[in-house]
C-alpha cells in the first residue's frame, strides 16, 4: 500500500508531541499565585465520585459508537465506529498539549464597562499539563485535584467531535476527518467551553448563562457542526439503506444512558445534593421522552420501533443536560415530553431532509440542545433565575447567547470543514463510497 505525504506528516507531528513532552516539568511547575488551596482541602468523597464519574463519561464515546454504528449500512459499521471511538486518542492528545490551556487557563478577551470578559485560554497557561496537579484549584475545583478536573473535563472535549460523525457518516475519508476534529476542537470547542464554563468565560459572567452539563458547550455546538458538515460534504450516492445492527442501537443507548450520569451528575463536581437533582432529572427526562417518542411516531402512522425508542431516550438526555442541576423532576418530565415531540418533527421535517444528515444529529443533538438552553432559561430555580422566577433578564440574555452561539459555531464549522477540504479532501471517491468505508478506508469488514 502507497503511503501519502499526508501519513509521514501525522506521524512527524505525533512524534513531536511525545517527544516534546518529555522537555515539560509538571511536577516542578505548580504556579503560587494564590489560585490553588492546600491539600487539606480536599473532600475524599469528591475525589471518589468524580473519578467514577470521569469513567462513566468516557464510557460514553464507546457507546456512542454502538448508536451510530447500528444506524448505518453494513459496508460503513466499522467506519462508523471508529470516527467515535478514535476521538478518545486524537482529542486526548490536544486536550493534554494546549486544549485544557484554551478552555480553564488565564482568560483572554475583552473589557466591558471596566470588567474583562474571557472568551479563550491562554495556550500558555497549562501545556502539556504543566502546573496541572494534586492541589485544589480555588475557583474551578475547590475540593478535588485539579488535574481530576482537567481529565473530567477532557471527557466532554473528546465526545463533542465524536456527535458531528454521525452527520457525514458513510462518506468522508478518515485522515480529512482527523483533520477536522483537531480544528474543531481548538476553534470551536475550546473558546466555546472557556466563554462557558470558566469564571470569567463571556457568556458565563456577562450574558449569565446557565449550562450545568454541556447542552450548549457539547450538544449545539456538534448539531450545529454537523448541519454544516452535510451540507459541504454533500448527500451520499445511495442514501436508503437498512441499519445494520439495531441490537448495537440498542446497546450503544443504554452505554450513553449509563454514562449520561457522570456527563450530568459528575458536573456537579462534588458527592452533593446538586448531583443527586441531576443524577434524577436526567434519567427521568429520558424515560419521558423515550416514551412520548413512540407514542408521537404511531399517532403519526409510524411504527413503534426499537430505533425509535432508542433515539428519543437520547434526545431526552440531550434536552436535560443544560438544566439537569437547576430544575425538578416534575419539570423534566414536561423537558423530555416536549422535547421529543420537536425533535421528532425536525426528524420528519421534509425541508431538513434535503440535506442528507446522515443520522440526524442536528435534529436530535442540535435541536435537544437549543430546547434544553431555552427551557432552562425558562424553569431554572433560584431568585431571578430564569423568566418563572423572575428573570427576564437572564431569559433574554440566554436567548441572545443561543443566537451568539449557533452563528458562531454553524459558520465556524462551515470555514473549518473548507479549510479542511483544502488541505485534504474530506469526501471519498464515488467508487469507494460504492465499496463501503470499511473496506476502502480500513480494509476491514463487518460480519
Amino acid at each position: 500500500m502507497k503511503v501519502g505525504l499526508k501519513w509521514i506528516v501525522s506521524f512527524s507531528i505525533i512524534t513531536l508531541v511525545a517527544i516534546g513532552g518529555l522537555f515539560w516539568n509538571p511536577a516542578g511547575d505548580l504556579p503560587n499565585n494564590g489560585e490553588f488551596l492546600s491539600e487539606d482541602k480536599i473532600v475524599g468523597a469528591d475525589v471518589a465520585w468524580i473519578l467514577a464519574a470521569a469513567g462513566l463519561v468516557l464510557l460514553m464515546t464507546p457507546g456512542l459508537s454502538f448508536f451510530y454504528g447500528g444506524m448505518v449500512g453494513r459496508k460503513n459499521v466499522i467506519s462508523t465506529m471508529l470516527q467515535s471511538f478514535i476521538a478518545l486518542g486524537v482529542i486526548s492528545m490536544v486536550w493534554v498539549v494546549i486544549g485544557f490551556s484554551l478552555s480553564f487557563g488565564e482568560s483572554l478577551g475583552i473589557t466591558i464597562g471596566g470588567k474583562h470578559y474571557g472568551i479563550i485560554g491562554n495556550p500558555l497557561s497549562y501545556p502539556f499539563f504543566s502546573g496541572v496537579g494534586n492541589l485544589p484549584h480555588k475557583m474551578m475545583a475547590p475540593t478535588i485535584p485539579f488535574i481530576l478536573f482537567a481529565l473530567f473535563q477532557m471527557k466532554f472535549a473528546v465526545i463533542t467531535p465524536a456527535i458531528i460523525t454521525g452527520s457525514f457518516a458513510e462518506r468522508v475519508r478518515f485522515i480529512s476527518y482527523l483533520l477536522f476534529i483537531v480544528l474543531f476542537s481548538i476553534v470551536i470547542y475550546t473558546p466555546l467551553c472557556h466563554m462557558v464554563w470558566h469564571p470569567d468565560g463571556l457568556l458565563n459572567k456577562y450574558f449569565g448563562v446557565k449550562d450545568f452539563a454541556g447542552g450548549t458547550v457539547v450538544h449545539m455546538s456538534a448539531g450545529f457542526a454537523a448541519l454544516a458538515g452535510a451540507m459541504v460534504v454533500g448527500n451520499r450516492k445511495n442514501p436508503h439503506h437498512e441499519p445494520s445492527n439495531i441490537p448495537y442501537v440498542l446497546l450503544g443507548t443504554g452505554m450513553l444512558w449509563f454514562g449520561w450520569f457522570g456527563f450530568n451528575a459528575g458536573s456537579a463536581l462534588s458527592a452533593s445534593a446538586s448531583a443527586a437533582t441531576a443524577f434524577g432529572t436526567t434519567t427521568i427526562a429520558s424515560a419521558s421522552a423515550m416514551m412520548t417518542w413512540i407514542f408521537f411516531d404511531r399517532i403519526n402512522g409510524r411504527s413503534v420501533s426499537a430505533l425509535g425508542a432508542c433515539i428519543g431516550a437520547v434526545v431526552g438526555l440531550v434536552a436535560i443536560t443544560p438544566g439537569c442541576g437547576f430544575v425538578s423532576i416534575q419539570e423534566s418530565l414536561f423537558i423530555g415530553f416536549i422535547t421529543a415531540i420537536v425533535s421528532n418533527l425536525m426528524v420528519n421535517w421534509k425541508v431538513l431532509k434535503k440535506i442528507d444528515d446522515t443520522l440526524d444529529v442536528f435534529a436530535c443533538h442540535g435541536v435537544g440542545g437549543i430546547m434544553g438552553m431555552i427551557l432552562t432559561a425558562i424553569f431554572a430555580h433560584g431568585e431571578n433565575a430564569s423568566l418563572l422566577h423572575g428573570g427576564m433578564d437572564v431569559f433574554l440574555h440566554h436567548m441572545a447567547a443561543l443566537v451568539l452561539v449557533s452563528v458562531f459555531t454553524f459558520f465556524g464549522s462551515l470555514l473549518l470543514y473548507k479549510i479542511t477540504n483544502s488541505v485534504i479532501t474530506l469526501r471519498v471517491s464515488e467508487e469507494s463510497e460504492n465499496k463501503g468505508l470499511d473496506l476502502s478506508q480500513h480494509e476491514e469488514s463487518f460480519t
